[in-house]
């Protein structure tokens, strides 16, 4: 008789291959142009299996577009906790949007998809904004209010928001301008970790100076 056990970890280990797979190729090639013949045989999985596991192309892409160890967010929850410290929420959002640069070439496919996905859309972008994106923008605006004593967010509150999240985003987008100019920042995940924890203490700076900005 079959382990279930073996069956169950076989059927895991062939679902993630889909899943890498097909972030590689639909980055390397966009949505339209790779077709689910070629996503299973580059993953060493029967066609069936993408049916079997994803339904169609369509839910794999969306599958992979929103699967949070390639597009990782923020819970808004997390950052409505009251004893949150300021370098403590920081963190979070910071280690949480540029983690990802520890998985590499995952990373830079995964930024690769969501500019394909800008420039070829399908609805997943705009989507993605209205459910994920504007919700935790929101919510680290609501915590920078919260550490700062103002009532609601304001435009500097938004501007200081969008800067924030800019930290780690704009560091995952140039990840390969960095390896040219200054490669051991991100030579491993001990140099990776040391950058967030920079911009932790950049991000703090940046509120800290808002602080002032207000009380002048």
């Amino acid at each position: 008789m079959n382990d279930p056990r073996i069956l169950r970890a076989d059927g895991v280990q062939a679902r993630q291959r889909l899943l890498e797979t097909a972030l590689r190729m639909f980055a390397e090639k966009g949505y339209s142009k790779t077709s689910v013949r070629e996503l299973a045989k580059a993953a060493q999985v029967n066609v069936s299996a993408v049916s079997y596991y994803f339904g169609d192309k369509a839910a794999l892409y969306r599958a992979v577009f929103n699967d949070p160890q390639f597009n990782p967010s923020i819970d808004p929850a997390f950052l409505e906790q009251e004893d949150l410290t300021l370098e403590q929420g920081l963190k979070a959002v910071i280690f949480t949007l540029a983690g990802s640069l520890r998985d590499g070439e995952k990373a830079r496919d995964a930024m690769t998809l969501h500019c394909r996905e800008m420039l070829e859309p399908t609805g997943l972008w705009n989507e993605e904004i209205e459910t994920a994106i504007k919700p935790e923008h929101l919510a680290i605006a609501a915590f920078l209010c919260r550490h700062l004593d103002v009532r609601k967010p304001d435009d500097d509150i938004h501007r200081l928001t969008f800067a924030i999240v800019g930290l780690p985003v704009s560091l995952v987008i140039s990840t390969d301008l960095v390896q040219v100019i200054r490669p051991q920042l991100l030579k491993n995940d001990t140099a990776i970790d040391l950058f967030m924890q920079r911009m932790v203490d950049y991000a703090v700076a940046m509120v800290e100076a808002e602080r002032l900005r207000r009380k002048q």
